[in-house]
């Protein structure tokens, strides 16, 4: 049975509307070439979303062509406002940008773990409001939270957990009181960064890949044909508590000690750096692991001692250190491979940006040997800014698909 007319008008709206937010803006040439529909249709749909406010010309194609057949047409990015939070154990980071995700405003606060929990989330929110006001926003159609922690399934809410600070779980009903006009969500910290990846990162051309995520603790975030897994509790990629040998002891349920935290938590890989006679780190970043800043003066150290031929001062304690920490990244790896034959691993967070091409090679080296399925490991390029970017992604989405809500037919 062929669709009605009007069925077809909202189809044909969704399909330019889902270019135009994939492709930035195209002429009536480009949208016609990109549908397939005729040229007295597109015209159609471009006047139709036009008089919705739902897009406008943002330009002209090319300095060599005028005239109307030469406007680019683009979603009206101030339609509607977005924040993106990633919340930390230690801070808060947030950035605000329009509806097509154009960042115009950034900010972020440290908050000591000594400060109550009400005044931790007075910061948090007066950082969000703050960030508003400077993108000169009126409103905010939509916030995107990515916190530490399980979320829960079936409510969406973060899960109460004794590791995490209690601002966090008050935080998010904090801002929906003082932001009541927006649309609040939340998501785990590594599945947003994975998303990033996804998306803008290094796993563009992959539907399938783990996401190792190697910051101030450890995580996983599995992406299986595309599509993010969460598990049946919200709990898929826990591999902080993954049972490995090289630790004192076993995890528990309540505390990850023991666990593969212990090989390559922040904590845990800078004290294998003092190990090794390196540190304190150079130049540390504020806000960013300890370990971070480690790895990225060794990893600066081995790659000159290449470059050069020479072993330069610290070098070859640099490439030791280095050594023994692939030795432990794999042993994580290994079992994710094992159970789940992702073909790709992901070194994420500000460790795995920070150890670049020359840890991940390292980690597949040892990963061969290890595991009998072939596996790439490729290291992030976003690291810890790919939890603000996933926020922002999914805050994008889900306030372009209610906005465009009418036009789905």
């Amino acid at each position: 049975m062929p669709a009605s007319p009007s069925t077809a008008r909202a189809i044909n709206d969704r399909l330019a509307l889902r270019l135009l937010q994939d492709e930035g803006p195209l002429t009536a040439g480009q949208l016609k070439q990109l549908t397939g529909l005729s040229r007295p249709t597109v015209a159609d749909l471009v006047e139709r979303l036009t008089a919705s406010g739902l897009i406008e010309v943002v330009g002209e194609a090319g300095e060599q062509r005028r005239g109307p057949n030469a406007r680019l047409h683009g979603i009206v990015a101030d339609r509607a406002h977005l924040a993106a939070l990633d919340v930390r154990t230690e801070g808060v980071a947030v950035l605000v940008s329009d509806l097509v995700g154009r960042v115009l405003a950034e900010a972020s606060v440290p908050i000591g773990g000594d400060i109550g929990t009400g005044p931790a989330v007075e910061q948090a929110v007066t950082l969000v409001e703050r960030a508003v006001k400077e993108a000169g926003a009126d409103r905010l159609h939509t916030v995107g939270i990515g916190a530490p922690g399980l979320i829960d399934p079936a409510s969406g809410e973060l899960r109460d957990s004794s590791g995490l600070p209690a601002w966090h779980r008050r935080l998010v009903a904090a801002l929906q009181e003082r932001l009541p006009a927006a649309r609040v969500t939340v998501e785990n910290e590594t599945n947003l960064a994975a998303l990033a990846e996804q998306r803008e990162g290094v796993a563009r051309d992959r539907d399938t890949f783990v996401l190792l995520w190697l910051g101030h603790g450890t995580g996983a975030a599995v992406v299986l044909d595309g599509t993010l897994r969460r598990g049946a509790s919200g709990g898929t990629g826990e591999i902080g508590f993954l049972p490995v040998p090289g630790t004192t002891g076993l995890p528990s349920a309540t505390d990850c000690e023991g666990g593969f935290h212990s090989l390559a938590g922040s904590a845990a890989v800078a004290a294998l750096a003092r190990e090794h006679g390196l540190g304190p780190a150079p130049d540390p970043v504020p806000g960013e692991p300890e370990a971070a800043g480690l790895v990225r003066a060794a990893v600066a150290r081995v790659d000159a001692a290449a470059g050069d031929g020479r072993d330069a001062p610290g070098s070859a304690s640099s490439a030791r250190f280095l050594d023994s920490l692939a030795d432990r990244l794999a042993i994580g790896a290994a079992s994710v491979v094992a159970v789940l034959d992702p073909g790709c691993v992901v070194l994420g967070g500000e460790v795995g940006r920070a150890g670049g091409e020359t840890l991940a090679v390292r980690v597949a080296q040892r990963l061969r040997r290890m595991a009998p399925l072939p596996t790439q490991v490729r290291p992030s390029p976003l690291g810890g800014a790919a939890v603000l970017r996933g926020a922002l992604l999914t805050a994008r989405e889900s306030a372009q698909a209610e906005l465009f809500a009418g036009r789905d037919g």
